[in-house]
Order: structure tokens, then C-alpha cells, then sequence
């Protein structure tokens, strides 16, 4: 069974190590890095050209792309993962304060270069949970300020386009997860559980937002589990 992966925002494809070193042997991943400089919707079309068909696994804003992907190319995504994911900002003035937010914190990042931004980004109450040896640096040093700026402009959740009513299109089977932690996201995890046809959602105790890097062994035994049922 292929599992296509796809990192969240300041990762990279090696962000998925961790969890691939620990997935059973009939799993065969293929983790993937966002391009940069498309807009929201050809992201995740060029997501799908480079992964194929198989069950994508998406991280936050990985997680926003892929359920992009599933909507927009469903015969390539056989099942699908969200981890730490929404289905972006409906309120109309509450996404453009996002975005204009994110532009900003593009304009810090290209001032004030990676290392100080990292430093800001990952002291986040969304990351109190994890260690700076989990977090990888080296890794999210492998962006330059102008892509992590770029990505803020184009794949930020106030420049995509809502798919909340669109959840109902979904016919894949469908894996919402959340680190109990995380209250905001296991509250989101719970809606999309609601409003997706054949879905299950899982809470990983003991982890915040990043659930496969503070808890790799937990979500390899998840995925290779989940997937194997699904395509049994």
C-alpha cells in the first residue's frame, strides 16, 4: 500500500522520517516537498502529479492541501489522513485578517532572517508540547526567508478558499487525527469527523499540534493500521 506524505509549513519531506522508519514493512511511502511559488489549488494539483495515486497523509497546512487534492482529483487519493488540519476560514473578514497577518510575518521573516523567526515560531503555545531535538532545525533551516515568505502569500488559510461545504464530496476513506493537547485541533478533528461520509478520527494522548514528530511511534502504528483496514 503507498502512503504519499505531505509536511506541514517550515518542514520539509525529511520531516516524515521519524514516522517512516517505524511503519510496517507493507507500507510503501513516498513523502513529498510542497512546491513553492503556486497558487493554493495548483499546489496541491502539482502534489498530485508527483505522488500518484495512493492514501495521502497531510500535516497542518500539508493536511489543507491534500484535502484539496481529494476533492479536486479524487481518483488519485484512495484514502486520506488529516493530521492538525482544518478546512480553512469561513468567516470572510476573519481570513483576511489571517492573511494580511501572514503577509506581515513574511515581511518579519525576510527583515529579520530564518533563525530568529524559528526561534518566535516554534515558541508558540501550539508547540509547547515539542522539544526543540524533536522540532528538527536543521530541517526547517533547509528554507530560505523568501520561500517561507512565499508560502505565507499563497498557501496561507486566508488565501485558501473554504471546503467546508464540500466535505460532503468525499468519498474516500477518510482519517482525522489530533493530539489531545491540541484542544483547537481535536475540536476541528471531531467536525470534520461529522461532516465527512466515511471517516474516523483518532486523538493521539499525550501530543500537541505535531503529533508525528512528538510521537512518530504512535502515528506509524495509526497509519500502518488504518491503511491496512481500508485496503484490506
Amino acid at each position: 500500500m503507498r502512503l504519499v506524505l505531505v509536511h506541514g509549513f517550515t518542514q520539509t519531506s525529511q520531516s516524515w522520517a521519524p514516522v517512516i522508519m517505524r511503519l510496517p514493512g507493507e507500507v510503501e511511502p513516498t513523502a513529498l516537498d510542497i512546491p513553492v511559488g503556486l497558487d493554493f489549488p495548483m499546489t496541491a494539483a502539482t502534489l498530485g502529479d508527483a505522488g500518484g495515486e495512493g492514501i495521502y497523509v497531510g500535516y497542518s497546512m500539508g493536511g489543507r492541501l491534500c484535502l484539496r487534492l481529494a476533492l479536486d482529483r479524487p481518483e488519485l487519493v484512495k484514502g486520506l489522513v488529516l493530521i492538525s488540519t482544518s478546512a480553512g476560514i469561513e468567516d470572510p473578514a476573519e481570513r483576511a485578517t489571517r492573511y494580511d497577518a501572514d503577509v506581515q510575518l513574511g515581511k518579519e521573516i525576510e527583515r529579520d532572517g530564518v533563525d530568529a523567526f524559528l526561534l518566535r515560531w516554534l515558541a508558540q503555545p501550539l508547540f509547547a508540547s515539542l522539544s526543540i531535538e524533536d522540532a528538527d532545525l536543521q530541517d526547517r533551516h533547509s528554507h530560505t526567508a523568501d520561500e517561507l515568505a512565499t508560502m505565507l502569500r499563497t498557501l496561507s488559510s486566508g488565501i485558501q478558499e473554504p471546503l467546508w461545504d464540500r466535505l460532503g464530496e468525499l468519498q474516500m476513506p477518510v482519517l482525522v487525527v489530533a493530539g489531545s493537547l491540541d484542544a483547537k485541533f481535536v475540536g476541528l478533528a471531531r467536525r470534520l469527523y461529522e461532516a465527512i461520509p466515511n471517516a474516523e478520527v483518532a486523538v493521539v494522548q499525550g501530543s500537541g499540534h505535531a503529533a508525528h514528530l512528538e510521537h512518530p511511534d504512535a502515528i506509524a502504528e495509526l497509519l500502518g493500521t488504518w491503511a491496512h483496514d481500508v485496503t484490506a
